[in-house]
C-alpha cells in the first residue's frame, strides 16, 4: 500500500512539469552535449515487460501505463538514473502522463521504433518497405511532441555474425528516419542496438553502420551505435574493456552499452562493478554510457536479469539486492566534464569497410527509399489482389508468396522484381513495397501469364479480381507508377491506416484453380484493402525473448 508521502512524490513531479523542461540533447563528433555544452552520459535501465514470442498475444507498451510508470519512477530515482530503453510503443495509445512523468524525474527515453515479429527488418530475410517505414513515421510523430525522447533505435540485434545481408537495410532506415527527422526539425537522435560477438563482426558492423556514404546521402549513417555487451561478469578486473576500447578509440560517432549486466557466471546477485569502470575517464572518451539490463523480470538462456520481483498478481513489485547493488554504483557515478564541446567538431567519416565472400559480404550500396506513393499507385493498377481470407494472415502471406513464385516460374516467369539482395547490392522494383503489395503483384503477374482466367485468380480464396485495374499489363503499371526505383528522397508523413474490410466467402475459390472473387468497387478499393492489411499486419505483434551475449 502507498503512504502518503510516496503519493506525495509524483504529485510533486506534476507540479514542476509548467516550469521546467529536459535540455535537447545532441551529438557532436563522437560525444554527446546537452544544449548548455555540458557532457552527457547514458546512465539507465531497460525497461520492458518481457513477453513470449507466441504469435496471438500482445506486446506490453510500457509507456501507456501511466499508473506503472509513477510507481516506477520512484525506483528509478533510487537507481539515480537519468535514461530508460523501451522495446515497444503502440503508437495509437496515450503515453502523455508516462512520459511526462519520466521527463519531470529527469529521465531520457531510448525508444525502439520496430514491433516484434512483422514490424521490423528481418535478419534473414530483409527488406525496407512501406509498412515497416511507415509504422517508424507513426511512432516517430507520436512521440515527438515529448521533451525527453533521446534516440530513436531503428532496430535490435538485426546484423548477426552469419546473416549480414540485413546492414544495408538498416543503413536505409538510418537515412530515411534521419531525412524525416531533419524534415520535423527533430533533434532526436538515430540510434542502433547491435549484437556482440567476434572483434571482426562487430568491429565490421560499427564501421559499417558509421561510415561515410556522402555520395548516397549525407544523413545514411547514425548519431548512436549501442552494444548490447554482457562481456564483464561478476567482479571482473578493471582490464576486461581494454580491447574494446582500444578498437573503437577512433570510432566517428557517439557509442554507449545499450545492454550490460552479465548472468553467465551467476554472480547471485550482479554486483556492478563494471559502472565506474565504465564511467572512468578511460572510457569515457569513447564510450557515453550505458543501460543495465532489465528493470522487469526478464529470463533469457536459463537466466533470470530482473531488478524487480513481482508480486503474484504482478500489481506490485520488490527491490532485489541486485537493485540496491546497481543504485549503489550508479549513485556513486560523477559524469566527466571533458573534451569540452567547444573543442570538439564533426569529423569526415571513415571509408566504409570493403565487402569480403569470407568476413564481410554486404554491399555499400543501399535500398531506396520506401515510397508510399508509387506502392499505392501500383496497387490500385493491380488486377489480382491480395484479400486474406481471415484477419490473422501474417501467416499465409510468406506461403502464397512463395506459391506464387513457384507457379510463375514455372511459366518463365521471375520474382526478381520484388526481391531484395544486400550482399550484391540488387534490389527488385518492388522489393519496397508492403508484403500484401508484393503478394498482388506476383498474383498479378501470374494471372495475366495465365490469359486472365478467373481460376488463375483464386489461390484458395485468398485472391479476387480488380476490375478496374485496366488492361495495360503490369508491366506498364511499373514503369508508370515507379518511374525511378533507386530514388532516395525525403520520406513524408504516412498514410491513414484503412481496416480491413471483411471478406465474403460466396464465390470464393478453394485452391489456385478454383473459382474467383471479384472487386467492382472502385479503383481505389484495391489501394484501400492492401493498406488496410497492412493495418493487420502492424496490429498483429507479439511480445519477443532478446537474445543475450
Amino acid at each position: 500500500m502507498f503512504s502518503l508521502l510516496r503519493l506525495a512524490v509524483p504529485l510533486l513531479l506534476l507540479a514542476s512539469a509548467a516550469v521546467t523542461a529536459l535540455p535537447k540533447v545532441s551529438r557532436t563528433g563522437k560525444y554527446l552535449y546537452t544544449e548548455d555544452g555540458d557532457r552527457f552520459f547514458i546512465k539507465g535501465v531497460a525497461y520492458q515487460t518481457q513477453h513470449p514470442v507466441v504469435p496471438g498475444t500482445s506486446f506490453v507498451d510500457n509507456l501507456a501505463d501511466g499508473p506503472s510508470c509513477t510507481r516506477d519512477v520512484e525506483f528509478f530515482q533510487k537507481l539515480g538514473i537519468n535514461a530508460i530503453r523501451s522495446y515497444f510503443a503502440n503508437s495509437s495509445l496515450d503515453h502523455d502522463s508516462c512520459m511526462s512523468t519520466l521527463s519531470d524525474a529527469g529521465i531520457y527515453v531510448i525508444l525502439d521504433l520496430t514491433l516484434p515479429l512483422n514490424g521490423s527488418i528481418d535478419t534473414t530475410q530483409p527488406a525496407w518497405g512501406t509498412n515497416v517505414l511507415d509504422q517508424y513515421l507513426r511512432t516517430i510523430d507520436t512521440f515527438e511532441k515529448y521533451d525527453n525522447v533521446l534516440a530513436y533505435n531503428i532496430g535490435n540485434e538485426v546484423i548477426k555474425s552469419d546473416a549480414t545481408q540485413s546492414a544495408p537495410f538498416i543503413m536505409a532506415a538510418a537515412r530515411d528516419i534521419r531525412a524525416y527527422l531533419n524534415s520535423i526539425s527533430s533533434s532526436s537522435l538515430v540510434a542502433y542496438a547491435a549484437i556482440d560477438g567476434g572483434a571482426d563482426f562487430v568491429d565490421n558492423t560499427a564501421d559499417y553502420l558509421a561510415c561515410d556514404r556522402s555520395a548516397d546521402s549525407a544523413t545514411a549513417s547514425l548519431d548512436l551505435y549501442g552494444l548490447n555487451n554482457y562481456e564483464w561478469c561478476g567482479n571482473d578486473t578493471v582490464t576486461t574493456f581494454n580491447n574494446l576500447n582500444a578498437r573503437f578509440a577512433n570510432y566517428d560517432i557517439a557509442a554507449y552499452f545499450s545492454e550490460f549486466g552479465s548472468e553467465n557466471c551467476n554472480p547471485n546477485p550482479r554486483v556492478w562493478t563494471e559502472v565506474p569502470v565504465m564511467f572512468d575517464s578511460n572510457m569515457t572518451d569513447v564510450w557515453s554510457g550505458g543501460l543495465a539490463f532489465s528493470y522487469f523480470p526478464d529470463t533469457s538462456k536459463g537466466k533470470n536479469f530482473g531488478l524487480m520481483t513481482p508480486s503474484s498478481d504482478s500489481s506490485s513489485f520488490v527491490t532485489t539486492p541486485e537493485f540496491d547493488n546497481l543504485a549503489a554504483q550508479y549513485n556513486a557515478v560523477t559524469f566527466v566534464k571533458t573534451p569540452t564541446k567547444t573543442s570538439v567538431s564533426n569529423v569526415q567519416p571513415s571509408a566504409c569497410p570493403q565487402a569480403t565472400p569470407s568476413s564481410w559480404p554486404v554491399s555499400n550500396t543501399l535500398p531506396p527509399t520506401a515510397d508510399d506513393a508509387a506502392c499505392g499507385c501500383l496497387a490500385n493498377a493491380l488486377s489480382c489482389v491480395f484479400t486474406p481470407s481471415t484477419p490473422d494472415y501474417t501467416d499465409i502471406v510468406g506461403d502464397l508468396t512463395g506459391i506464387a513464385c513457384g507457379l510463375l516460374i514455372q511459366n518463365g516467369g521471375s520474382c526478381a522484381d520484388i526481391s531484395a539482395d544486400g550482399a550484391a547490392g540488387v534490389y527488385g522494383d518492388i522489393g519496397m513495397c508492403d508484403p500484401t503489395i508484393k503478394l498482388s503483384y506476383v498474383f498479378t503477374q501470374y494471372y495475366e501469364q495465365s490469359q486472365r482466367i478467373p481460376a488463375a485468380c483464386g489461390f484458395n480464396g485468398n485472391a479476387t479480381v480488380n476490375t478496374n485495374a485496366g488492361y495495360n499489363g503490369v508491366a506498364a503499371a511499373v514503369k508508370s507508377c515507379i518511374p525511378s526505383p533507386s530514388a532516395v528522397f525525403t520520406p513524408r508523413a504516412p498514410p491513414v491506416l484503412v481496416p480491413v474490410q471483411p471478406t465474403g466467402s460466396s464465390g470464393a475459390g478453394k485452391s489456385a484453380g478454383g473459382n474467383s472473387n471479384t472487386n467492382t468497387n472502385s479503383g481505389r478499393g484495391a489501394r484501400d484493402l492492401l493498406v488496410g492489411a497492412s493495418a493487420v499486419l502492424g496490429s498483429m505483434i507479439v511480445g519477443m525473448l532478446w537474445t543475450l551475449a
